[in-house]
């Protein structure tokens, strides 16, 4: 019989241990409440409490992930998008996060959906697209001002997803299509500008110059020949050959137009007699 006792005892000493005995991990603070009332607060390790007198709450220390799902929202120039970010956050007090507030995270999901349906809300569709930056900065500094008294700092906010409408998608499309044409005819423009600066030099310095109309005569010439062409070409003044080509023209002009003369008849020959005797 003593040895049952001791058994009993023993039995009873280690349901009383594992009631007692409580460990917090590396990443977590205990909240301690004894008959309903928060008496302190436990670091990581090992925490003796007494048993169903102190309840020991773990409230995790590491950042969560929380996604905000998406949101409808109306912009300040009325474009309907649909929304979608996440938020960053950790506790930084476990007393506040467990005291003041009953579901922190269910709290902030909720908070950062109206917060991020209002800052988008109070800005235009090419500041949401442009400027999500400082949309960001917007909504966790809202956060922070409402999750203070919850002992929770949000540490980042980034909108994830911008959904636009279909039609909308297609007028960007060809807004950035016409940009992009405006700027090549831009550029186009500006090269023959300065394409016609520089030649307009070249002519200058040919004029100063005739021998470096020569020259440059031959040098085309030498590119020519390059791929071992059999053309040959003969560089001439323009002008010159176009005026050449006008007389040319004229005189065969004129020289068609003069009647031509009817035959002789053999009276009006010489000593009466034809230039060429008939055929036999």
């Amino acid at each position: 019989m003593p040895y049952v006792w001791i058994v009993i005892a023993a039995i009873v000493l280690l349901l009383v241990l594992s009631l007692a005995v409580r460990v917090v991990k590396q990443y977590e603070h205990g909240v301690l409440f004894r008959l309903g009332r928060v008496i302190g607060v436990r670091q990581a390790g090992l925490t003796v409490i007494i048993p169903f007198v102190d309840v020991l709450q773990r409230v995790s220390l590491r950042i969560v992930t929380m996604p905000i799902q998406s949101q409808g929202i109306i912009t300040k120039d009325n474009v309907s998008v649909d929304v979608s970010a996440v938020a960053y956050f950790r506790v930084v007090d476990a007393v506040k996060s467990v005291v003041a507030i009953e579901n922190v995270g269910a709290a902030i999901n909720q908070i950062a959906q109206t917060t991020l349906r209002k800052v988008v809300g109070q800005h235009t569709l090419d500041e949401t697209l442009s400027e999500t930056d400082r949309i960001n900065v917007n909504i966790r500094e809202i956060l922070d001002v409402a999750t203070e008294e919850w002992g929770v700092v949000v540490t980042l906010v980034e909108l994830k997803d911008i959904q636009l409408p279909e039609s909308m998608k297609r007028a960007m499309a060809r807004q950035a299509e016409a940009e992009r044409e405006k700027r090549a005819k831009i550029i186009a423009a500006e090269g023959e500008a300065m394409a016609a600066d520089a030649l307009g030099s070249a002519a200058d310095i040919m004029m100063a110059h005739p021998l470096a109309l020569q020259l440059r005569n031959l040098q085309s010439l030498v590119e020519i020949g390059v791929d071992k062409n059999t053309t040959v070409v003969f560089p001439a003044p323009l002008m010159s050959t176009i005026g050449e080509l006008g007389a040319f023209l004229a005189r065969e002009a004129e020289a068609a137009a003069v009647p031509r003369p009817d035959p002789l008849d053999a009276s009006e020959l010489p000593n009466g007699k034809p230039l060429l005797s008939p055929a036999p």
